[in-house]
């Protein structure tokens, strides 16, 4: 069976979702996308996206809509938190001599890219919809929907995200996500002029950062440790956000931090983590992105491994001529230990940015992931 005469069943609109959908009706097979938010809604603020996302951007096709949207460019500075640069990581160009070796962009601009190319691929799109149940046996998976429908598919791609019903029902037994003891906040704000890449101020436990997401905007990304997970009213939004600026007196952050204000699009949201063990798959599903390895955003690549489980899944299954389950074991063994050392090592950069530890041992984890994030996938 060639990946042509295939159909296959997306479940989950978002990034990792949307990827699996393009690049699987490039190769020629009939795909259904089901996504159970009706408005197909992505919330939050920037997206800061290494060299290596921008690699997977052009293969799925979208990578000048994300120049001419977004914000391209080379390095990564880092500052004292009273403002003198003292140094500068390098990002290398992984997506061609021709692309800045990272960038950012505003998160529903980017979902709104991935979804017009989704459309335009001729992806069959439910919206609104999900599935109910699914049983499978050797040939095929036969799947019940909210809205009625009852298909049988020759495979089915959880893509559900962090708190999966995929996961949950596949896999019981797998490992629920886990709180990391750090908050990020994020907000929208213009941009000043002297902000032309990514920009990082390093306090003893606190660090904020800022990055352009447009030729106008850029965001504010600000991590915190903060022991219990605890709820916390967006009335205090503003006013918190600007309490953890105040240790920080380079003229750029106190600038921010006049400007912030209701109109910030001020988001907070808990850091959390999962990785579950192999297998990722079991007969003709299988689990990619968050579902299966959410990372906490320290090495700014958790939309990229997920994209990237899209593009190696659909070309394994282009590949496959043994069937889909040797296609669905050659993914995983490409994808784990990629995936494994993302996770890990940004939950160790966050452990330690909370206890406020060996700042050489932080640069030699960035360093040496972001060397591994170059290699070839």
């Amino acid at each position: 069976m060639t990946l042509a005469t295939q159909r296959i069943l997306i479940i989950g609109g978002g990034f990792s979702g949307m990827s699996a959908a393009i690049d699987l009706r490039r190769r020629g097979a009939q795909v259904d996308l089901v996504e159970l938010d009706a408005g197909w809604r992505n919330y939050g603020a920037g997206i800061s996206l290494g060299g290596a996302t921008l690699r997977a951007f052009r293969q799925l096709g979208i990578l000048d809509a994300f120049l001419a949207q977004g914000h391209a460019a080379d390095g990564v500075r880092l500052c004292l938190p009273h403002g003198p640069q003292v140094a500068e990581l390098p990002t290398p160009r992984i997506a061609g001599a021709d692309v800045p070796g990272g960038g950012a962009i505003l998160r529903p601009v980017l979902a709104r890219i991935l979804a017009d190319a989704t459309r335009a691929s001729g992806a069959d799109i439910r919206l609104g919809c999900t599935f109910t149940r699914f049983t499978q046996d050797a040939d095929g998976v036969d799947v019940e929907f909210t809205d009625g429908q009852r298909r049988r598919y020759d495979l089915v791609i959880g893509a559900d995200g962090l708190y999966s019903k995929v996961r949950e029902a596949l896999l019981p037994q797998a490992p629920k996500p886990v709180y990391s003891g750090q908050a990020v906040w994020r907000a929208v704000l213009p941009r000043l002029p002297e902000i032309d890449a990514a920009t990082m101020w390093m306090g003893p436990r606190i660090k904020p950062g800022v990055n352009p997401v447009s030729q106008s905007e850029m965001y504010l990304f600000v991590t915190e440790p903060r022991p219990t997970n605890d709820f916390v009213d967006p009335a205090s939004f503003v006013d918190r956000l600007r309490g953890l600026l105040d240790g920080f007196s380079a003229p750029t952050l106190q600038s921010i931090r006049a400007q912030l204000g209701e109109h910030s699009q001020i988001v907070f949201r808990p850091l959390e983590g999962l990785l579950v063990p192999r297998p990722w798959s079991q007969g003709r599903i299988v689990l990619i992105g968050d579902t299966v390895h959410a990372t906490t955003p320290h090495l700014a690549s958790g939309a990229c491994i997920g994209m990237e489980d899209a593009l190696v899944l659909s070309e394994e299954l282009a590949r496959g001529a043994d069937g889909v389950p040797a296609a669905l074991a050659a993914f995983e063994a490409r994808r784990w230990e990629r995936c494994r050392m993302v996770v890990e090592n940004s939950s160790r950069l966050g452990e330690i940015e909370i206890e406020g530890g060996d700042k050489e041992e932080h640069a030699r984890i960035m360093r040496s992931s972001l060397m591994a994030l170059a290699e070839p996938i």
